[in-house]
């Protein structure tokens, strides 16, 4: 029959430092009726006693369960949302792409590599951003 009080020297269950793990520890030394320092078997490492967390039940309940976490979209993966909500196919009012031709936001411009594209931002006063099929791409044009 298993004796039920502590003292230095019996084995013990604990949460090891050095392990990361519960493991079998011998008792080093008792404060009152609590193990004070205890020494893993595994180890050998020293440490202050740390009991062993108790389990988290394993079953959970439909409500219980999260829903899972958006995942965040790259900026590739972004501009090709974007390009996927375009409707470019009825556009008539189309600019072909020159370095001295003004774009404004909104603007839709045919590139001669790019292909057809939107544009989506001005970056200073002859910059804009324009979005590709293959992605957004930042072109020189005319002060607006």
């Amino acid at each position: 029959m298993k004796s039920t009080t502590l003292s230095a020297g019996a084995t013990i269950d604990a949460r090891c430092t050095k392990c990361r793990e519960i493991t079998n520890h011998t008792i080093i030394a008792m404060v009152d009726d609590q193990p004070a320092m205890v020494m893993c078997n595994t180890c050998q490492g020293r440490h202050k006693y740390r009991a062993p967390k108790a389990e988290k039940p394993a079953t959970t309940t439909p409500s219980q369960k999260k829903a899972p976490a958006k995942k965040r979209l790259t900026a590739e993966q972004r501009d090709q949302q974007q390009w996927q909500d375009l409707n470019l196919d009825s556009c008539s009012n189309v600019k072909i792409y020159a370095i001295d031709v003004p774009l404004k936001v909104k603007d839709i411009v045919r590139h001669p590599t790019f292909g057809l594209g939107q544009v989506t931002g001005k970056t200073g006063q002859d910059k804009a951003t324009v979005l590709f099929e293959g992605g957004s791409k930042i072109l020189r044009c005319a002060k607006a």
